[in-house]
């Protein structure tokens, strides 16, 4: 008979241990894809229902997954992209990380199963904290490391608390790729022309 592993998180990362197989995983995460296309949300999916699509035992998946919440939070944190390395220069790296933001909404655009996930998580608040700890968290600290690289070369603001130049930065793209589904995210250039406008500041001559 077997015995269901304890976790101390209930959204806590994959198991460690044995080794991991590529294709079983593969055969999973395309499981849950395949069950919401079908129009299951998270919350009817089942590890039973999972491992049967996916042609594994129930064994597999908890090998992995101490339950099925861990199991959701990394199929979504696999459709995120790893987050952009430093150019080597501020303005670089701020357009990186909007350029970074763009693609995510293309990718929430084209990719139905991850808005449909993100839309639902929201309804389970331990599931939504993982994924707030497990992709959020990492993308907020990564921009305001640039910041703060930005604040000591002097190249931004030091009397702008960092979390409202964060705010600044992001918010704009989060705007476009969250609420607006007719905005221009495919245009290239977008990044570098939010950034520009934000370093050059929204003042006109009347105001100068």
């Amino acid at each position: 008979m077997k015995t269901e592993p304890t976790a101390a998180s209930p959204c806590g990362g994959p198991r460690r241990g044995r080794p991991r197989s590529e294709a079983a995983e593969q055969a999973i995460f395309a499981a849950v894809e395949e069950l919401m296309a079908g129009g299951a949300s998270l919350a009817e999916l089942t590890v039973e229902g999972i491992a049967t699509a996916a042609g594994v035992g129930k064994a597999t998946i908890y090998r992995r997954w101490p339950n099925k919440e861990a199991l959701l939070v990394d199929m979504v944190s696999r459709l995120e992209e790893p987050l952009p390395e430093s150019t080597g220069s501020i303005r670089g790296d701020l357009v990186a990380m909007v350029e970074y933001m763009r693609q995510r909404g293309l990718a929430k655009r084209s990719r139905w199963v991850l808005k449909a996930a993100l839309g639902q998580m929201h309804s389970w608040p331990e599931l939504h904290a993982a994924y707030r700890e497990r992709v959020i968290a990492p993308r907020r600290q990564a921009a305001r490391e640039v910041i703060r690289r930005g604040v000591a070369e002097g190249e931004l603001r030091s009397d702008l608390d960092e979390e409202l130049l964060g705010d600044l930065l992001i918010g704009p793209i989060l705007a476009r790729s969250v609420l607006w589904d007719d905005s221009d995210l495919d245009d290239p250039q977008l990044a570098g022309r939010m950034v520009d406008a934000l370093l050059g500041g929204l003042a006109g001559p009347a105001l100068r």
